[in-house]
């Protein structure tokens, strides 16, 4: 049985939440404050994470930062605040999705077993055992979804992961943007392409010598993205 957290500060929301959950089959604990949503989050095993973004203490944005540097665990961030900038902040950050409120429970219950789903099929998939692409100081790991740029472990997100890996696996080749969303994300009607132009960001914010002059991943203008070899 999947286990899923709800750091919502919003009692009677999380409730609703969580009543919706288990009658699809999932054990959830809930949370309602920052601190102690971090702390659950960071010292449990949970399979996804439903996050606030307005929480007292300690706010979603910084949650979900604390949890990427530990772990990979799926994040959706829920939120009233409608502004593109939180999106892209907490898409930025590393969550996987980012629902506005007010949203029905039984959307949420979809998120939540499409993103389970997903991330179920990348760590579970059988690929060979030490599955390497090594690309001018770059090393992919496919087997243990590990990165390393000039011997140094860098962390990545499983759909950094997935960018990364996919691009460099299909060198001198543009992208759209939306075929990138497509393939990565494989949920069209739940998200939304800018995602991935946050996504190349973060990628070479972590690959990059010098970001604003990409060796890696290039932008091509008017068309989309190519990794350079």
């Amino acid at each position: 049985m999947s286990k899923i957290l709800i750091v919502e500060d919003e009692v009677a929301i999380a409730e609703l939440e969580k009543d919706y959950l288990e009658l699809s089959g999932f054990d959830v604990v809930m949370q309602h404050t920052g601190d102690a949503g971090l702390k659950a989050a960071l010292n449990e095993d949970f399979n996804l994470i439903i996050l606030d973004l307005m929480l007292p203490n300690v706010d979603g944005f910084e949650i979900c930062k604390k949890v990427r540097e530990k772990k990979n665990t799926p994040i959706i961030m829920v939120s009233a605040k409608k502004e593109d900038i939180d999106k892209i902040r907490g898409l930025g950050l590393g969550a996987d999705d980012y629902m506005t409120k007010p949203f029905s429970p039984s959307e949420l219950v979809a998120r939540v077993k499409a993103h389970l789903a997903r991330y179920e099929r990348l760590v579970g998939s059988g690929v060979k055992a030490n599955e390497i692409i090594e690309i001018r100081g770059i090393k992919i790991d496919k087997t243990a979804r590990r990165v390393y740029v000039n011997g140094e472990e860098k962390a990545f997100t499983t759909k950094e992961f997935d960018l990364l890996t996919f691009l460099a696996e299909n060198p001198n080749h543009v992208f759209t943007k939306e075929e990138l969303f497509n393939k990565i994300w494989d949920m069209e009607s739940i998200g939304d392409i800018a995602t991935v132009t946050v996504h190349i960001k973060k990628i070479r914010e972590k690959i990059e010598f010098n970001t604003s002059k990409p060796q890696y991943i290039e932008t091509i203008w008017g068309v989309g993205y190519r990794f350079k070899v």
